[in-house]
């Protein structure tokens, strides 16, 4: 006797309903015309997950990330089509650079009208192509559990990646006619992905990296966002103490191995650590750990690490040789091949070599003036003080990233939250929404400049509405300070398009809005401030510290110089133009 189907089902419900199963726990969106039948089934469709709507696209993609980068695991971007999914683009790159778990659903024209420049049409899936990890344009409506299933799949499995699936409107109302247990309880059918090989890992490539680590006196860990996505922290940890090595880390890669511990060497790159840049210029051996050796740490790419054998580590073999050649390429997921080689790997004894950089911990300490005005670098580390650096921090592109990262110290993994390969203003504070979602007992912190906030700011309202008690500390000097920072540094000092005239105030903002808004303008009152805003926890809470103009973020790397030309200091002489971007 056939089944009897329970209940009968659009494809929108469908849809609903296996990313509900799929644990999916937040939806956030914007509606729209095309996507309606998918909103209309956040209604009428029982799940366990909440829709946030938020004010812009970008803004929901930008939770979205938020959300996975606290948590590791997806949620969904719900949008329109034509300029509601173009509004994503951003969003999607950003997720796409940083290796970042997300899934987005965009509404579509019907499928008649597709190519016919109809209202609000867009190739959504032809525009994605290159920041997407994979994409779908649904054609059936039987076909969405599937998809859906295959794209969380995909989107979490080796290295994670956004998804997008294009609905067209009418395969979202169609009816859904196949049997949904049996279409949900199917197996993936993926021939062309094999993510699970990443855990088999080549015999001959561990023995000849465990053959090196023995060999070298003086090593280095670069730990990237690989090891923090793989879970690799334990493996870590007893790699770097049976080695007795020190550990550099990247930007997306700070506290996956903590950073007040004896052996860690801080952030490495173009504003890194001294002591870090001066670790990769004189080690004999790098051994990379799920970083893609980005520009930014790595300078000039025929000088960097030029005394050292390396290693690299990484779960996508599309990044092995791509920026640097590596001695030994090692393709796999970064826990398992830590597991493999921690059996081969001999205990060391590098006590010169770590002295050796403890002398340049002291020679070349961060530091910053503590006269002359409101300084990024004080309030910065008068919030970490005062959360015991244990707040998740995200943060928004410019100079108040780098001395975030600087002084802004972490212990552990999925509590720094930054965008590192697309370098996306505007991304801070959405992100910290998103993850104040997902850690609702932890004290969220959104680092922006007054630039980068304005931006996305209208996402109080979404703060607001769901009394979300974010910081927003929002670092003010006026000025799109980084690129100021390289005019006056490479051009002269003439400045072109940085000078922020018109600022709102942004206390009486965020009181228009329904927030609590604190103004800072005087050193000696930064840590009271800052402590009443962590007190209130009744909503967000926006701080406006008023900081000096023209500070410049030292260490400094020019783009496109070696680790060797580091700037300490303000140089003394003339720059020359950089060849490579800020």
């Amino acid at each position: 006797m056939a089944k009897q189907k329970e209940i009968e089902l659009d494809g929108a419900q469908a849809l609903i309903k296996t990313l509900d199963s799929l644990g999916v726990e937040y939806v956030f969106g914007y509606s729209g015309g095309a996507a309606l039948p998918i909103f209309d089934a956040l209604e009428t469709v029982e799940s366990n997950m909440k829709f946030v709507l938020t004010r812009h696209e970008q803004g929901a993609c930008h939770m979205a990330d938020g959300y996975a980068r606290a948590t590791g695991k997806p949620a969904v971007v719900l949008v329109t089509s034509g300029p509601g999914a173009g509004n994503t683009i951003t969003g999607i790159m950003t997720a796409q650079m940083d290796s970042v778990p997300m899934i987005i659903v965009t509404g579509q024209q019907v499928t008649w009208m597709l190519g016919k420049d109809a209202f609000q049409e867009a190739d959504i899936f032809g525009i994605t192509i290159p920041v997407v990890k994979h994409n779908y344009l649904v054609r059936e409506t039987n076909d969405l559990p599937r998809v859906a299933k295959e794209a969380y799949h995909i989107s979490t499995t080796g290295r994670p990646g956004p998804v997008l699936i294009d609905v067209p409107k009418n395969i979202s109302q169609s009816a859904f006619t196949a049997d949904f247990e049996d279409e949900l309880a199917a197996e993936l059918y993926l021939p062309g992905y094999k993510p699970e090989k990443a855990l088999d890992v080549d015999e001959v490539s561990i023995e000849e990296a465990a053959r090196l680590l023995n060999l070298a006196k003086k090593p280095l860990i670069l730990a990237g966002h690989g090891a923090m996505i793989a879970g690799a922290e334990s493996e870590l940890m007893e790699m770097a103490n049976k080695l007795e090595c020190p550990v550099t880390m990247t930007l997306l890669g700070k506290g996956v191995f903590p950073e007040s511990h004896p052996l860690s060497l801080g952030m490495l790159g173009m504003h890194g650590t001294a002591y870090a840049n001066k670790a990769v210029c004189e080690c004999d051996l790098i051994f990379n750990i799920g970083s893609r050796f980005d520009d930014r740490i790595i300078g000039q790419a025929d000088k960097f690490g030029a005394q050292a054998k390396i290693i690299h580590v990484d779960i996508d073999i599309a990044e092995m040789g791509k920026m640097i050649v590596p001695d030994v390429e090692v393709v796999g997921d970064a826990k398992a091949v830590l597991q493999k080689l921690l059996p081969l790997v001999e205990k060391a004894d590098h006590a010169d070599w770590l002295e050796h950089l403890n002398g340049y911990k002291k020679k070349f300490p961060l530091g910053y003036k503590k006269q002359g005005g409101l300084r990024m670098q004080q309030v910065l580390d008068e919030i970490h003080d005062l959360t015991d650096g244990n707040a998740i921090i995200s943060t928004d592109v410019g100079q108040h990233q780098m001395w975030a990262a600087q002084f802004y110290t972490n212990d552990a993994s999925f509590k720094w939250l930054s965008s590192g390969g697309a370098g996306t203003m505007g991304f801070g504070f959405p992100a910290a929404i998103g993850a104040q979602f997902a850690c609702p007992d932890e004290t969220v912190i959104s680092v922006s400049g007054d630039g980068g906030f304005q931006m996305t700011l209208c996402e109080l309202a979404t703060a607001v509405i769901h009394k979300l008690p974010i910081k927003i500390l929002v670092l003010n000097n006026h000025y799109l300070g980084m690129v100021r920072q390289w005019q006056e540094l490479f051009f002269d000092n003439r400045e072109s398009g940085v000078d922020l005239e018109g600022n709102p105030d942004f206390v009486k903002l965020a009181e228009a809005y329904g927030a609590k808004g604190i103004n800072i303008k005087r050193p000696a009152d930064v840590r009271k401030k800052l402590q009443e805003a962590l007190d209130y926890n009744d909503g967000p809470v926006v701080i406006n510290a008023e900081c000096i103009k023209t500070d410049n973020v030292f260490p400094m790397i020019p783009a496109g110089a070696a680790l060797e030309d580091m700037l300490i200091e303000p140089p003394k002489y003339k720059m020359e133009k950089p060849v490579g971007s800020t």
